[in-house]
C-alpha cells in the first residue's frame, strides 16, 4: 500500500504525542497531500492554504521545478548529510545566492550555515554580536518573536513563550517597536536618553535585532523612515544592527529582503523558512566580512549543511530571482488583500487592518473574533492562523506564487467568514 493511502486513526496523536502540539488543534483534519496552495486530508476533502508553513512554502507546496530538481539529485545519489564539508550542492547554492540575490542589490557579507531553523540563526547572530564587541546586552522590541531557544526568547516578547524557558532571560532589554504608543511618544526618546544617561543603568549593547515586520507579534510593520533612524542609530553608537528577516525575507514583502524598501544594510542578517523555497530546514546567517571573527567550529551543528535544501533553494533562485517578475506579482497581490481588507475594515466597527506585501493582518478589537473568523474560515475550506499578543490579529501568509483566481476564492472565504462571526 501506498504510505499516502494509508488510513491514520487520530488517536494516535491524541494518545501518543506531546500535548505541546499547536497548529493541529485549530485545523483538525490529517493532511496526507499537498500541492501548489492547496491541501487534501485522508478523506479527500481540499483546504486552500493561507499559512503556507508559516512562510515557508512562499512557492507553494510541492513546486514542480524544485521538486524535480530534488528527485534528480536524490536518484543520483547526491550528498544528503554533509555537516559543513565542501559539496556540489552547497557550492551551487552559494554562486545563486552571490550572483542572483546579494549582488544586484550591492551587498557583500560571508555567508554562516548555523543549523537548520530560524532559532539557530537567531543564536549565531546573538553570540557573533557578543563575540564582535565584546559587550553582553541586545536590545529588541515589544512584541518581537525570534526563536523558542534561550537566547532567541530572551530577546522575544510573548509572555507565554518566555515563560515556557523555566530561568530568567536576561542580557536582552526591550524598547518600543514602531507605533507602539500610537504616535504619542516618539518611539526612539527612551532609547536615546538611556543610552546617554549614566545613570539609566542600560549596559552598552553589542547589537539591536528588529524584524521589520512583526509576523507573530500581530502583523506590527515599520515604517522606513522609522528602520532609516534605527540603522542610523546604532551606527552613531557603534551598536551591530541585526535584522532577523526568517519569516518576511525571500520575498513575502515583495523585495526579496524585508529591509530593501527602506534603503538599509543591516551589519547581520538572519535568513530560514522559504530560504529552501521547498520547506525543507535551512537557514543563513549572513554579515560583514569584517565581523567575521569565527574560529574554525566555535559555531557549528550536526545539521547545519542540508544538501537537499541547498538543491531545491538554488533552483528557486534561478527560477524566481532572476528578475524582478515575482516581487512585481507580490506588490501586486499585497494590494488585492489589502483592498478586500480595507473594505472589511470600512464595513465593520472593531476591524482595522495593516501588513505590507503578502503578508496581512485583520485587526479585531474583539480579540477572540479573531480565531471565530479561523475556525469558520477553516470549516469553510480555508487554512488561516491567528497572531499578536492577544490572537487578535487574522494573519495571512498566502504562498506568493498563488493564482489570482485561487487569492480571491481564499479573500471571498475570509470575508464571508468575518460576515458571520461580526455580523
Amino acid at each position: 500500500m501506498d504510505l499516502l493511502d494509508k488510513t491514520i486513526d487520530d488517536t494516535v496523536f491524541t494518545q501518543h504525542e506531546s500535548e505541546v502540539r499547536s497548529y493541529c488543534r485549530n485545523w483538525p483534519t490529517i493532511f496526507t497531500r499537498a500541492s501548489g496552495s492547496w491541501l487534501t486530508d485522508q478523506s479527500g476533502r481540499e483546504y486552500l492554504d493561507f499559512f503556507a508553513g508559516a512562510g515557508s512554502l512562499n512557492y507553494g507546496h510541492n513546486n514542480p521545478k524544485l521538486k524535480s530538481a530534488l528527485l534528480d539529485y536524490i536518484s543520483n545519489d547526491g550528498i544528503t548529510h554533509g555537516l559543513d564539508m565542501s559539496t556540489v550542492a552547497k557550492g551551487a547554492f552559494i554562486d545563486a545566492f552571490v550572483e542572483k540575490i546579494l549582488t544586484p542589490r550591492g551587498l557583500d557579507y560571508k555567508i554562516q550555515f548555523p543549523g537548520p531553523t530560524g532559532t539557530n540563526a537567531v543564536e549565531s547572530a546573538l553570540k557573533l554580536a557578543r563575540k564582535v564587541t565584546g559587550r553582553e546586552s541586545i536590545i529588541s522590541f515589544t512584541n518581537a518573536f525570534h526563536g523558542m531557544t534561550l537566547g532567541s526568547l530572551s530577546v522575544t516578547g510573548n509572555s507565554m513563550k518566555r515563560a515556557g524557558a523555566g530561568i530568567p532571560l536576561v542580557h536582552a532589554t526591550p524598547m518600543p517597536f514602531d507605533n507602539y504608543f500610537g504616535g504619542v511618544v516618539e518611539d526612539f526618546a527612551w532609547f536615546e536618553r538611556v543610552l546617554d544617561d549614566s545613570g539609566s543603568g542600560l549596559n552598552r549593547p553589542a547589537a539591536v535585532i528588529v524584524e521589520t515586520v512583526q509576523g507573530e507579534g500581530g502583523v506590527n510593520v515599520a515604517r522606513a523612515e522609522w528602520l532609516q533612524a534605527l540603522a542610523e542609530l546604532c551606527k552613531r553608537r557603534d551598536i551591530l544592527l541585526i535584522v532577523d528577516d526568517v519569516q518576511m525575507g525571500c520575498g513575502r514583502t515583495g523585495e526579496f529582503f524585508s529591509f530593501e524598501h527602506a534603503g538599509i544594510v543591516p551589519d547581520i542578517v538572519t535568513l530560514s523558512k522559504s530560504i529552501s523555497g521547498y520547506g525543507l530546514p535551512l537557514a543563513l546567517t549572513l554579515f560583514r566580512p569584517d565581523l567575521d571573527v569565527w574560529t574554525p567550529g566555535e559555531h557549528n551543528g550536526t545539521f547545519r549543511g542540508n544538501n537537499p535544501a541547498f538543491v531545491t533553494a538554488t533552483e528557486a533562485i534561478n527560477e524566481f530571482w532572476a528578475d524582478d517578475t515575482l516581487s512585481r506579482q507580490v506588490h501586486a497581490k499585497g494590494e488585492r488583500i489589502g483592498a478586500t481588507f480595507d473594505d472589511l475594515a470600512q464595513r465593520y466597527d472593531g476591524v482595522s487592518t495593516r501588513g505590507r506585501g503578502m503578508v496581512r493582518g485583520l485587526v479585531f478589537e474583539e480579540a477572540n473574533a479573531a480565531g471565530k473568523v479561523c475556525a469558520q474560515a477553516f470549516g469553510a475550506g480555508l487554512l488561516a492562523e491567528t497572531s499578536g499578543p492577544s490572537d487578535e490579529v487574522v494573519k495571512l501568509l498566502p504562498p506568493l506564487t498563488i493564482s489570482e483566481a485561487d487569492l480571491d476564492r481564499g479573500l471571498e472565504i475570509l470575508s464571508a467568514s468575518v460576515a458571520e462571526v461580526v455580523a
